[in-house]
């Protein structure tokens, strides 16, 4: 089974079947192209009903009849709506030049807009049709007082409709739910955005409004009874897309690299490539409380690519800095340390092995090599859980 520990909608985790089959898995758990592998949507995740039923929609074409089928949803995860959507993308648009970079799907605003209020719906509202159509009332209200000029949006009738054929598809469950799945069988735990995107540790404001870290899951094994292998992911080069620092962007090789499934968004903005940074993986493994091993994708493009190079330090406060530091949070030091970067600029060194180079700079095993987007283009390496990593 898959478990998805935070985000939303807004997740793009692309996956290219050996037979040729492409999905951008956003809800779903990435596993699904598997026959028989469940996703279960923790209470951490912004669940978006109408989102979830386009993306069923496109794995059935693609072959994949039953992914709702295979689908259990938390009672307590937060419901993204229409009004959310719109909120976010009235925000985002009211930013202009100092946009944010938001994927312009409303999880930001689903997750402050539940701070402020204690009737934000929830998935199992969905199975109380009045209950259901009163919080929506209330969020369809709040947006409308927000932005009067925002985007049209559907009437709170029109959404509790389509939300409640949505709790008759799909089972909802109760906290029990999760530790009986895992007493059952093996796990992955499948979080969404990079480390440096977290909404207490990322390059504020230039994140999203949702745990990135470990945390969550750790929460949920903690609660469990278990306990899991921690498993990092990183290219073998540096992307970032949409706005934000980016020390070691090389505008060379965002023409050279493009990503067939990561173009230019209307929300997001632009995919951009660079060189790989040492130190801002440092930062994010230190913010993540460290990793049991790393698996390394793009293996491939790095092979093709002599040029690419590594940053094991920067020129940045006067000096060289090969460490950020970290602490609890606080989004004013975060604030703070995003100025510094946008400043800051790269002390590069060849890449030669990327493999022994992300090893050697990051002190962990890089136990999972990619060369290429399918399955069978990636082998394990001296990784030992109770989950086989390996491909076969």
């Amino acid at each position: 089974m898959v478990v998805r520990f935070n985000g939303g909608a807004q997740a793009a985790h692309n996956v290219v079947a050996p037979d040729g089959r492409h999905h951008t898995f956003a809800q779903f758990g990435s596993g699904t192209f598997t026959p028989g592998v469940l996703t279960h949507l923790s209470r951490f995740m912004l669940v978006d009903p109408l989102a979830l039923a386009a993306e069923a929609d496109h794995l059935r074409a693609l072959g994949v009849p039953d992914a709702l089928d295979r689908l259990t949803v938390d009672g307590d995860a937060l419901l993204t709506t229409p009004y959310h959507r719109a909120a976010n993308r009235a925000r985002e648009s009211a930013r202009g030049a100092a946009r944010h970079g938001s994927c312009g799907m409303g999880v930001g605003e689903t997750a402050s807009y539940a701070l402020a209020h204690d009737d934000a719906p929830r998935a199992a509202d969905c199975l109380s049709p009045a209950r259901l159509r009163r919080r929506l009332a209330a969020v369809r209200d709040w947006y409308r007082a927000a932005f009067p000029d925002g985007e049209d949006v559907p009437g709170a009738d029109a959404c509790a409709e389509a939300f409640t054929a949505f709790a008759e598809r799909v089972r909802i469950v109760g906290p029990g739910h999760l530790p009986a799945l895992l007493r059952a069988g093996s796990a992955v735990f499948e979080g969404a955005q990079g480390v440096l995107l977290d909404e207490w540790h990322g390059f504020h404001p230039y994140t999203t409004w949702s745990t990135t870290t470990f945390a969550n899951a750790e929460t949920l094994l903690a609660e469990a009874g278990a306990s899991a292998a921690r498993l990092g992911v990183l290219r073998a080069y540096a992307t970032r897309h949409g706005p934000g620092p980016f020390v070691t962007e090389d505008p060379a090789l965002t023409a050279d690299l493009p990503d067939p499934h990561n173009g230019t968004g209307r929300w997001q903005g632009a995919f951009r490539v660079g060189h790989l940074d040492a130190v801002a993986l440092r930062y994010a493994l230190e913010v993540a409380g460290g990793v049991d091993g790393l698996a390394v994708t793009h293996l491939d493009v790095a092979g093709a690519r002599p040029d690419l190079r590594v940053c094991h330090s920067y020129e940045m406060d006067g000096g060289r800095v090969g460490r950020l530091e970290t602490g609890p949070p606080d989004l004013d030091r975060q604030a703070a340390l995003t100025r510094r970067l946008l400043a800051a600029r790269p002390v590069y060194a060849p890449l030669g092995d990327p493999v022994e180079t992300i090893e050697d700079a990051l002190g962990a095993p890089v136990v999972l090599r990619s060369h290429g987007p399918t399955s069978t283009d990636k082998r394990a390496d001296h990784f030992r859980t109770p989950i086989d990593l390996s491909v076969r």
